[in-house]
């Protein structure tokens, strides 16, 4: 067994994902043309576009945020009239979340800056090593789900 004194954190997987994660999330709020956007709404709304209308586990599944915070992300994005919510018809305790034209028309705006925010993201990475992480985070995705 190790000693405890020979323990870096800042050598640690969760630090340096943490890290990579503060510096993507500045680069994004940099970057991005709607100051009030964070990366959480912009991601909510690109589920809720991508399914047109969903309910909050559907949104919850798609972008891994936990039920807790969907629900204020959603909030927000509704007091900006990015987002409808409404009862599902069919079981009036669902709540249906659809983009409004606003919502549509903020991401449609914001996905290039999202692309090049990636891009910053990677870095000076090349080729090689730009499909290295994607495999690798994917690769620790699938076991965190097995």
């Amino acid at each position: 067994m190790r000693n405890s004194d020979d323990y870096v954190f800042s050598d640690q997987i969760g630090h340096l994902l943490r890290r990579a994660y503060q510096r993507h999330i500045a680069l994004f709020q940099a970057a991005i043309p709607d100051s009030e956007l964070t990366a959480a709404q912009f991601v909510t709304l690109c589920a809720i576009r991508k399914q047109d209308a969903c309910s909050l586990n559907d949104i919850v599944k798609a972008t891994a945020i936990d039920q807790a915070t969907i629900r204020g992300v959603v909030e927000r994005l509704k007091k900006r009239s990015l987002v409808s919510v409404s009862a599902d018809p069919g079981d009036r305790r669902k709540l249906i979340v659809r983009a409004t034209g606003k919502g549509r028309a903020l991401t449609d705006r914001t996905i290039p800056f999202a692309r090049d925010v990636t891009e910053q993201t990677f870095g000076s990475l090349n080729p090689g090593e730009r499909v290295a992480l994607d495999f690798l985070l994917r690769a620790m995705m699938r076991t965190e789900q097995s």
